[in-house]
């Protein structure tokens, strides 16, 4: 039989519910945030091999959002999304009905259960979308799952969101919901990020909310152009040298400086607040030390990553630019969704996809110069994404137009032509993990 082609699917894809969405009457209850604390965080403690975290309650998620709110001015809500049984089973069951609670500082906590949207529909709906927004063939591939995705996890909260003027969402989601790339969720006109900046936590508990401005720390910079077993990223020298010689104050170390002591003792020597890794990593299936983040010499397995002392101080943000996580894999989602658990930064950003090596460089060389001027890490992100979107980062006469910069391409690229960076594919797949503050 032959393999089944995602696009065919996508094709045959029929919106699983209307896409102007009926009135769904709110149910103001306990939300159950703090039984949604501890069932989530002991799901990540079993896999990230941790115990004993503190369980937040519902009234700490709303000073720590009223703290952030008072700090820096942003209008923050958490959403968690999670399936609730609707039969006896304590298993998990494809007939599982998606809910929605949403927590703010201000106001009664909601809680939503979305019709007609079940675990098999909604896990399908994912998967459908990660295929379809990887193909920059077409815009038309990855419209209806992601309006339909939007329909689902945005839509039933709109009216709260806008009536207390909230601004930047951060997603605690469960299982077969954390690869999603939450930026290019669609509302039929316009993408998620144009009202709103975003992140994904593991969870409130297990993540380091304290606010320290980032636009004075200094940065390390590590990368590798050349692997024995993977492909090259052409692009990694001159993507450290512009962050480090241009954007940022900092150190950078290619190639064979690329190592686990260097990386060590580098950040041991000076506590700096942004570590930046331009290399491949690959969040896998199974246990913990089938992932890893590649380094010149070795593989940095996840089990590892704390013997790096990036938790000593934390790492204010912590970017991988060249990583992937494996689609529908609960392990993978797991590793990809607590790197900054395990790695005991605040922040990491991350890719769920490869990007090509020129939608890399433009994207981190744009993200810099935001996160300068950026109140929040999550902010600057979006500012990036937007830019990528309105044609603002893009290809021409062998050059990367990047902002305010214009980079050379290495050799490598020099023949792709003019090309555009707009498509969701170049920009949906990065994600801020941890404190999107």
């Amino acid at each position: 039989m032959p393999p089944i082609n995602p696009i065919d699917l996508i094709e045959a894809y029929q919106p699983l519910t209307p896409l102007v969405t009926e009135a769904i009457p709110p149910v103001t209850v306990d939300a159950g945030v703090e039984e949604l604390e501890a069932s989530f965080t002991s799901e990540f403690e079993e896999h990230l091999g941790i115990s004993d975290t503190p369980i937040v309650s519902l009234e700490t998620a709303r000073l720590r959002l009223q703290e952030i709110e008072q700090t820096i001015g942003v209008k923050p809500a958490l959403i968690y999304a999670f399936f609730a049984s609707t039969t006896a089973s304590s298993q998990p069951q494809p007939t599982d009905a998606l809910e929605l609670v949403l927590v703010t500082a201000q106001g009664k906590q909601i809680r939503h259960r979305v019709p007609r949207a079940t675990r098999r529909q909604v896990e399908q709906t994912v998967q459908l979308f990660r295929h379809a927004v990887t193909n920059t063939t077409s815009d038309r591939f990855y419209q209806k799952p992601a309006q339909q995705l939007y329909q689902w996890l945005i839509a039933p909260l709109e009216a709260d969101l806008q009536a207390q003027g909230i601004n930047n969402l951060t997603f605690i989601l469960e299982t077969g919901l954390r690869s999603v790339p939450l930026a290019a969720l669609y509302d039929g006109t316009g993408f998620i990020i144009e009202r709103y900046s975003i992140g994904l936590m593991p969870t409130l508990s297990l993540t380091d909310t304290r606010y320290v401005g980032i636009n004075n720390t200094k940065m390390l910079a590590m990368g590798a152009a050349e692997f024995t077993d993977q492909n090259p990223l052409p692009t990694v020298p001159m993507e450290l040298s512009t962050l480090t010689g241009e954007l940022w104050q900092g150190k950078s170390f290619l190639n064979e400086e690329f190592t686990f002591n260097k990386l060590k003792s580098a950040r041991k020597t000076q506590p700096f607040g942004i570590v930046h890794l331009a290399t491949h990593g690959e969040f896998l299936p199974g246990k913990l030390s089938n992932s890893y983040i590649q380094l010149w010499d070795t593989k940095l397995q996840l089990d590892q990553v704390r013997q790096l002392g990036l938790h000593n101080p934390p790492v204010e943000l912590l970017v991988l630019s060249a990583c992937r996580t494996a689609l529908g894999d609960a392990e993978a989602e797991l590793g990809f969704a607590g790197l900054a658990v395990l790695a005991g930064v605040k922040s990491v950003l991350g890719s769920l996809w490869y990007i090509s090596d020129e939608g890399t460089l433009g994207f981190m060389s744009y993200f810099y110069q935001q996160l300068r001027e950026a109140p929040i890490k999550a902010e600057a992100l979006r500012q990036t994404q937007l830019a990528m979107l309105r044609g603002e980062v893009r290809l021409e006469n062998g050059k990367l137009i990047s902002g305010d910069y214009i980079i050379p391409l290495p050799s490598e690229l020099q023949d792709l032509g003019d090309r555009d960076l707009t498509h969701p594919y170049y920009w949906s797949a990065f994600t801020l993990i941890g404190s999107p503050w």
